[in-house]
């Protein structure tokens, strides 16, 4: 892992499967998508993960129009990293994922590292949904696998990095996933520093229990080297206890409302700032520093974001 001084803080402020009903706060519109990223920036956040949605209902959507209502505004109040998805949402074909990042050239997306079961069916009867998308969104995902197969992988990294000189968020949800982020850097598709996401407590990826978080940190230490910056987070819950963790061993963090709603036991968070807070403060107490994003861009050998396209 490479040794450095700052961690990263990674805002995701809102994600293709939390949905409106589960949270009032979770921001929708372009306007509410925009000010709350313009906070978490200011609150300490270095990059920020985003998706665009349909305002009239919340539904995810991969259209480049909405994607563009919002990016300027954040670019223009902060210097902050923009990080676009193209893991997208079930149903997304491969063009509507391409969509947004290839319109927009951002400095960074998100690139999933594997086709997957993605699991949170279980959510589908435990909440009074506003919208029939949402129960359906749901109970999709019992019978659809998230599809990130290699030819699609090789096609962003080409299309995306290549082309744009955009780098990536290496979403790894399990210890296989490792090895193919080393498969295409050996194919010389991609160049270090990487920056590898471990994402733990999906149904279907690998589990949120402590064990595993070292698991994946030595695995990554065998294939990567001094080459990578370690990320993690947890989904729901153990949110706070694994980002503790990443940062003890000196790696990044990510927060954000699309992997937790949460900001304590039972309690909503009203905003992605406040989660933002949260984990500066405990990095802070540790006497962890938090990097900029001029110092997080250099960390992680970005374009700058003088050479995005919005």
């Amino acid at each position: 892992m490479k040794k450095t001084d700052k961690a990263i803080i990674t805002c995701a402020v809102t994600g293709s499967i939390h949905t409106p009903s589960m949270s009032p706060y979770l921001p929708i519109t372009p306007d509410q998508i925009a000010e709350q990223a313009i906070e978490a920036a200011e609150a300490g956040a270095a990059i920020l993960h985003l998706h665009a949605r349909d305002p009239r209902d919340g539904r995810p959507s991969p259209d480049p129009e909405l994607y563009m209502q919002f990016l300027p505004r954040i670019k223009q109040a902060s210097d902050v990293v923009i990080n676009i998805t193209t893991g997208g949402a079930p149903g997304f074909s491969e063009e509507d994922r391409m969509a947004g990042p290839l319109r927009a050239s951002p400095e960074m997306t998100s690139l999933n590292m594997g086709s997957m079961n993605f699991g949170f069916f279980g959510l589908a009867d435990k909440f009074d949904w506003q919208h029939d998308w949402e129960r359906e969104l749901m109970l999709g995902s019992k019978r659809f696998p998230a599809n990130h197969n290699f030819a699609l992988i090789e096609r962003i990294m080409v299309e995306l990095g290549q082309g744009h000189g955009t780098r990536f968020e290496y979403e790894c949800y399990d210890v296989g996933h490792l090895y193919t982020v080393k498969h295409f850097a050996d194919a010389g598709l991609i160049k270090a520093p990487f920056l590898i996401q471990c994402i733990f407590g999906i149904l279907g990826g690998i589990g949120a229990d402590l064990e595993n978080f070292m698991l994946m940190k030595q695995t990554a230490d065998r294939l990567f080297g001094d080459d990578y910056i370690l990320s993690c987070f947890a989904v729901g819950r153990p949110q706070m206890k694994f980002l503790a963790q990443s940062a003890l061993v000196g790696g990044s963090v990510r927060v954000g409302l699309e992997d937790s709603l949460y900001i304590g036991k039972g309690q909503l968070a009203e905003s992605n700032a406040q989660q933002v807070r949260k984990i500066r403060g405990i990095l802070e107490a540790l006497d962890i520093e938090v990097a900029t994003p001029v110092e997080a861009r250099a960390m992680l050998g970005l374009k700058g974001g003088d050479k995005v396209m919005f």
